[in-house]
């Protein structure tokens, strides 16, 4: 599945169209990719944050002031903005939880509030998703932005939310690699072992409705020319839907080599809380805000 049929399934669904909860919004970026959103027909909206300045910034993106497809919630400042919005979710006011000018601390403060908040069972972890050029299927990338070092048992419950992800927006069995710089199991590398005991958890069951490999490099895990002439025999090699890396360093580089030099488009979500959380900031063009909210979208059917 690419982005053009991404889309396509989250439009063909009109009758059950998401509603993002939007906090503090409070730039005419987040506008203009909520209106490309509603044209599209992706999804509708509820922004928070100083309703006069919203309705400003509304105006200045086009958005029409009658429109069913969006509202507001007054607030006045990001951590009132991020409580709104949470609590927009757990009222079922809401589907989707969105980060708009509040900081991302901020946000999942509220969002890892015990009593008030939307925490899930286990860790919060990033899932990008990649259209590239030159590859006719979506590729995952875990984690990029949330988990520094994670252990086996934080890899593990990462690695099970991407595949939650990708289950949900079509990919049935998602093959997955675990990342590391060599495709043989050395005590020395953490990586390796870290590979090992999630590709034998798969193969006992542990983690479920996915195949998991690895260790294996990055050229094995999306080159079927390189696994063949190193001569390895997977179901994963040169087939892999999601990446999963060793540490958020690993993450970052590979995340920004596919945009700038793999000229990819992304789009990117915070797994593991009740819903998906989608995060944007200023830098992000629109296009990549509105892949976002397309991901969001199918991720929350």
């Amino acid at each position: 599945m690419n982005l053009d049929q991404l889309t396509d399934r989250v439009k063909s669904s009109p009758g059950n169209q998401k509603i993002f909860a939007v906090a503090h919004a409070v730039d005419k970026g987040i506008f203009t990719a909520a209106l490309r959103a509603m044209e599209e027909g992706l999804g509708k909206f509820i922004f928070t944050g100083p309703e006069k300045e919203l309705r400003e910034l509304a105006e200045e993106a086009g958005l029409k002031e009658d429109s069913s497809l969006w509202g507001i919630r007054d607030t006045s400042d990001p951590v009132e903005s991020a409580a709104s919005a949470v609590k927009l979710i757990r009222d079922h006011e809401a589907d989707i939880l969105m980060k708009g000018m509040t900081s991302t601390s901020v946000l999942l403060k509220a969002v890892l509030n015990k009593e008030t908040g939307l925490r899930g069972s286990g860790v919060l972890s990033h899932v990008a998703a990649f259209d590239l050029p030159d590859r006719e299927s979506l590729l995952f990338l875990t984690d990029a932005a949330m988990n520094i070092a994670p252990d086996l048992k934080e890899k593990t419950e990462i690695t099970a939310n991407a595949v939650d992800t990708a289950r949900k927006i079509g990919f049935s069995n998602p093959k997955v690699a675990v990342l590391a710089a060599v495709e043989t199991v050395n005590p020395a590398m953490e990586a390796t072992m870290h590979a090992a005991a999630l590709t034998q958890m798969n193969r006992r069951g542990q983690i479920k409705g996915c195949t998991i490999d690895g260790p294996l490099a990055f050229d094995l895990a999306v080159s079927s020319e390189a696994a063949t002439q190193k001569g390895i025999q997977s179901e994963v090699a040169g087939a892999a839907d999601i990446l999963v890396v060793p540490a958020i360093e690993t993450g970052n580089a590979l995340y920004k080599s596919l945009t700038i030099f793999g000229k990819g488009k992304v789009g990117g979500l915070i797994t593991g809380a009740k819903v998906p959380i989608v995060l944007t900031s200023r830098a992000d063009s629109s296009d990549s805000k509105l892949f976002s909210i397309t991901l969001a979208a199918a991720a929350a059917e």
